[in-house]
């Protein structure tokens, strides 16, 4: 369930910029964006409702600054309890110009509780990450990262990329951005696969761009997720298929409110 999370959020495409100018024009978010998702799993040939996740923006005061707060809460549900309790909540600030500048994780999975935080700061044309991780009955894990280029967390990447523009792209195309863990910095891999129109339950279709997450072992590439964005100016996931050990998940957006722009990449309607 962790990896429908993470991948709500890596989701949202990026292209990392050079140096630590790490502040990008915000063209996609406004303060009062709730997004609710539906979580399902496959569960012998049967699709079976898995789970809720909900995402809001609002307008904060950090450090004596305007800036953004992001939270995204996701839960199982009572079938999927029995076999693997996910109960996570994220928060991440930014500054209005997206800059990230604090994180945290506590996630319930399992039988396992842990909390990432990163504190994320800027000085000298470098960007600072001082990490930490705190897991219930082990030692609390400090790392600190320093980097002439960008780095983010799992909720900062995507408030910044979902104002790039994609015009550019070409199918095959990679993209890395270097993600904060908790405990330390990792390069993340995406690949444009292209458009298509994906339908909805509700009936509505979807004009989306494509992407996958892959993972790279022994030198060998595996997809792991497969997801579908709005080809619109909010670049929305609207439906992610995600490939597990155990199976396989899917996660639909159910519900959008307060979007700064009109949903243009639908392009029917039941």
């Amino acid at each position: 369930m962790k990896k429908i999370i993470f991948i709500l959020l890596c989701s949202w495409f990026t292209i990392c910029a050079a140096g630590a100018q790490c502040a990008a024009k915000n063209e996609a978010i406004q303060a009062g964006e709730l997004l609710t998702y539906d979580l399902k799993f496959n569960w012998k040939f049967i699709w079976k409702d898995a789970g809720v996740a909900r995402m809001d923006m609002q307008a904060v005061t950090y450090q004596g600054k305007p800036c953004f707060r992001t939270n995204l809460v996701a839960a199982t549900n009572g079938m999927v309890d029995f076999f693997f309790k996910m109960r996570d909540t994220l928060t991440c600030i930014t500054t209005n110009r997206l800059e990230p500048l604090y994180f945290r994780k506590g996630a319930e999975e399992g039988d396992r509780y842990t909390v990432d935080e990163v504190w994320f700061s800027y000085k000298d044309d470098k960007c600072i990450a001082n990490q930490r991780r705190m897991r219930r009955g082990r030692d609390t894990v400090r790392a600190r990262d320093e980097s002439e280029g960008c780095m983010f967390d799992m909720l900062s990447i995507l408030m910044q990329a979902r104002s790039f523009d994609v015009d550019d792209y070409t199918v095959g195309q990679k993209i890395i951005f270097p993600m904060a863990t908790g405990t330390k910095i990792e390069d993340q891999t995406l690949i444009y696969r292209g458009k298509k129109v994906f339908k909805a339950e509700g009936g509505v279709k979807y004009r989306c761009l494509v992407f996958s997450l892959v993972e790279y072992k022994k030198g060998k590439e595996k997809e792991v997720i497969t997801f579908y964005i709005t080809d619109d100016k909010n670049h929305l996931p609207v439906r992610l298929d995600l490939y597990l050990n155990f199976g396989s998940a899917k996660a639909f957006l159910k519900e959008i409110k307060g979007n700064r722009h009109p949903l243009t990449s639908i392009v029917e309607k039941k």
